[in-house]
């Protein structure tokens, strides 16, 4: 592809990418009112697209938007992969609330697809994290929503990369392990490995889903269970998992260095070979 400009597809249609293609008022533009998924390319290749829908469709039923037309989705996505491949790289389809008031009020017009495609650099083989000192609200509405509405995201993710760590670790208010910005957290403990629940207030990534899938597959002990945020501080290994970083190994936690350890490596492994064996799992 041409540069690093990622290809845009609105409504129909492949569009500049930097000229303007949808209106001003727009409810994800006035209040962020939107749904959207990331999944990763590979050589070319969207990976895991039927979860990554199906989240999709949960999303805008618990925004209250009405069905995404999938369908519709796909042709946008088969426009902006077409041409020369994307060796690695990111592909984002949104659906907005559409065109509507300036407040939080919902007007009556259909709803906007936007689709994006674009290459990145692949992960690191580590990364640092750093505990932020904001929460996830696990009673919040959109708790569990993959929504448009991402600032604490972006503030939290700044703060990280100003210490040099890769991704922000939220707790949520019950001083309970949550989430990153962008990535779900697991923790090795006694060689089994631990995860947040959904209901700590966390958004339930693809990465994380079929992590507990292969990791039971390959005889892993792997649960779900609430743990204290200072867990991070006591536990053998730190690993965190997303749609274009897989299974990353996490070599420090602010101060402390943790090693990449065997728990970690053999999962990272298993979900390799896994998702090389299958494009849509």
């Amino acid at each position: 592809m041409t540069g690093s400009l990622p290809r845009v597809w609105v409504g129909g249609d492949l569009v500049d990418p930097t000229g303007p293609s949808i209106s001003a008022l727009d409810h994800a533009v006035t209040v962020g009112d939107g749904v959207f998924e990331t999944a990763k390319i590979d050589r070319g290749q969207p990976f895991a697209l039927s979860r990554h829908h199906a989240r999709l469709q949960r999303s805008a039923a618990g925004l209250g938007l009405p069905p995404v037309d999938l369908a519709f989705v796909a042709k946008g996505i088969d426009a902006v992969l077409e041409g020369e491949p994307i060796d690695f790289g990111r592909l984002r389809y949104s659906v907005t609330g559409g065109v509507g008031p300036l407040g939080s009020d919902r007007g009556e017009a259909d709803l906007t697809y936007v689709v994006l495609a674009g290459p990145q650099a692949r992960p690191p083989a580590s990364g640092a994290l750093t505990v932020v000192p904001w929460t996830r609200n696990e009673r919040s509405p959109v708790a569990g929503l993959k929504t448009t509405s991402y600032a604490e995201n972006v503030v939290a993710l700044a703060r990280a990369k100003q210490v040099g760590a890769i991704e922000a670790v939220f707790g949520n208010t019950r001083g309970e392990l949550c989430e990153c910005t962008g990535s779900n957290v697991f923790v090795v403990l006694d060689g089994e490995v631990l995860t947040p629940p959904a209901d700590s207030g966390l958004l339930a990534g693809i990465t994380r889903e079929l992590v507990l899938e292969w990791a039971v597959d390959a005889g892993v002990t792997i649960r779900e269970t609430p743990l204290p945020l200072g867990i991070l501080d006591t536990a053998d290994e730190v690993f965190i998992t997303s749609s274009t970083k897989d299974v990353l190994p996490i070599h420090a936690v602010d101060d402390r260095q943790l090693p990449v350890g065997p728990v970690t490596t053999r999962l990272r492994d298993v979900f390799r070979t896994r998702a090389g064996q299958d494009l849509d799992p």
